[in-house]
């Protein structure tokens, strides 16, 4: 399922989830509260439809999920590893697996940087300062299912 990021619904979830209130987000674009609710009520089943679809599409099985932040844990079927799936207003969907990763061999090194340290930043996650991949996503993701 696609998600609309350029969407006014996807900027009224994004929003909340930064913590801006419902009534905040209504004044901002100049709409009613009750619209606004309405909006995300909507985001939300598009992003849960959306959410278990990838886990569905990349045969991981469903732990937790909570469509207003835009998580969802299970664990992978073919690999047997805990996976997350997430929503970055930035990157898109994600998904990541639980991995030990060579990552100072690996080409992709700083997009993995660049990933986690932009996703935190949109959860308002405080993070412990590394450059190894592997352990920030395990900080954050620890993190995160604090917050499902």
């Amino acid at each position: 399922m696609f998600l609309p990021v350029n969407d006014k619904q996807f900027e009224f979830w994004r929003l909340r989830r930064s913590g801006l209130p419902n009534i905040n987000i209504a004044r901002l674009f100049d709409i009613s509260k009750q619209a606004v609710s309405r909006a995300l009520l909507t985001m939300n089943e598009r992003i849960e439809k959306t959410l278990l679809e990838m886990a569905r599409a990349n045969q991981i099985e469903v732990e937790s999920m909570n469509a207003e932040r835009g998580i969802l844990f299970g664990r992978s079927v073919p690999f047997n590893v805990n996976a997350i799936i997430f929503i970055s207003a930035k990157h898109g969907m994600q998904v990541w697996y639980e991995h030990e990763g060579n990552c100072g061999a690996c080409s992709r090194y700083t997009k993995c940087i660049e990933l986690l340290w932009d996703f935190a930043d949109e959860m308002k996650l405080r993070l412990e300062k590394t450059d190894n991949p592997t352990k920030l996503a395990d900080e954050l993701f620890e993190k995160l299912k604090r917050l499902a």
